[in-house]
């Protein structure tokens, strides 16, 4: 019995993917629930009540397998009550408490787990004397529930370790954001400080002999002044296409920064897709266009940036909740639609009490 979802709080729950693929493999212990029908020659309809009885059940152990912590009681209780239904037919029913054993442990803590156990072995004691059960129900029943429930408890420890080390490495990337940030900036200063001294240098003088009528030296200084500046233009196209490579990942995470720079609080879901060098780059330069414009015309406190696929498509959903009326497209949404329909996609907006705008792709665009 494994799952991969530990509810132990929120940011967990979006953090941990139910790793369905596994699911099935743990219903093997149901195995344990048949020997009795056979070994004992039960009657007829017995066995088939036996086997109807696993229906529900299955149905229970993908409900709790899937329940978020403060749903988990229902699909457990569900469990115990199909075990106590079944019980004075087939005493294989303690296969059906170890799995509601498992996902107390799973899912509460330590304290809480040990009082839902000992309650869980108090139920079997009493089954036991109601029904006149051999005491080896109550012994062997005990020792499952509690060993399959502390494998829960570890379970979950493992996983909540999973995450810490997640988010170390978030940091770790982070950091590294930071770093990059910091080497632009230089770089941008490094190549452009000097260039931009010398523009400033050459048009004060222009403008200078000019005044002067020295319209052929004047002249002179002009065209040195535009083969500095196209020259320095060629400089930061190179610069630029070496950043828009980084990765979309990069990008993301760098953007997200920015809008808290100004005092956003921002939430990024889902998983950034690995797609093509060049639909990233548009991709990239089309978040950016989005995200810029709400830092400069936009008065939003909370952004939330959705990355969602399905089998059809990639949407990226760019919401912030500030109010807008009405919107005139300028060059900056027309440019995004623009570098969007080269690969079939599309950009949409709606303005409510929010402002969404959801960029589209086909999935040919990945990778």
């Amino acid at each position: 019995m494994n799952k991969a979802n530990i509810y132990s709080n929120s940011q967990l729950e979006s953090e941990c993917k139910v790793e369905d693929k596994f699911a099935w493999v743990y219903l093997i212990n149901l195995g344990f629930y048949l020997i009795p029908l056979f070994v004992q020659s039960k009657p007829t309809w017995q066995i088939a009540i036996s086997l109807i009885t696993l229906i529900p059940f299955i149905y229970c152990y993908f409900w709790a397998y899937r329940a978020p912590r403060k749903e988990a009681y229902k699909p457990i209780l569900a469990m115990i009550a199909i075990g106590i239904a079944i019980t004075p037919i087939n005493t294989g029913s303690l296969s059906l408490f170890t799995f509601a054993g498992f996902f107390i442990g799973f899912n509460y803590s330590l304290r809480q787990a040990f009082y839902c156990l000992i309650g869980l072995a108090a139920m079997l004691a009493l089954m036991c004397s109601l029904l006149d059960l051999h005491y080896y129900f109550l012994i062997y029943g005990s020792a499952l529930i509690a060993g399959v429930g502390l494998f829960g408890i570890a379970e979950r420890k493992r996983l909540a370790a999973k995450l810490a080390e997640h988010r170390s490495q978030q940091e770790i990337t982070q950091l590294a954001t930071m770093l990059e940030r910091e080497r632009i900036a230089r770089d941008l200063h490094d190549i452009m400080g000097h260039s931009l001294s010398s523009i400033s240098l050459k048009a004060e003088l222009a403008q200078k002999l000019v005044a002067k009528k020295k319209l052929e030296q004047a002249s002179a200084e002009l065209q040195e002044l535009n083969t500095i500046a196209r020259d320095s233009l060629s400089q930061i196209r190179q610069t630029v296409s070496g950043y828009k490579h980084k990765g979309l990942s990069s990008s993301v995470t760098y953007l997200c920064q920015a809008l808290r720079d100004k005092g956003m609080s921002v939430i990024l879901e889902g998983d950034i897709p690995k797609l093509n060098p060049d639909v990233e780059t548009h991709l990239i330069l089309s978040l950016t266009e989005l995200c810029n414009n709400i830092i400069r015309h936009s008065s939003a406190s909370h952004c939330d940036i959705v990355f969602a696929e399905t089998k059809e498509a990639l949407s990226i959903t760019v919401t912030d909740d500030a109010s807008i009326a009405s919107l005139n497209e300028g060059n900056g949404l027309t440019g995004i639609r623009e570098r969007l329909a080269q690969f079939g996609g599309t950009l949409d907006y709606q303005l409510n009490a929010n402002t969404h705008f959801t960029l589209t792709l086909p999935r040919q665009g990945k990778a």
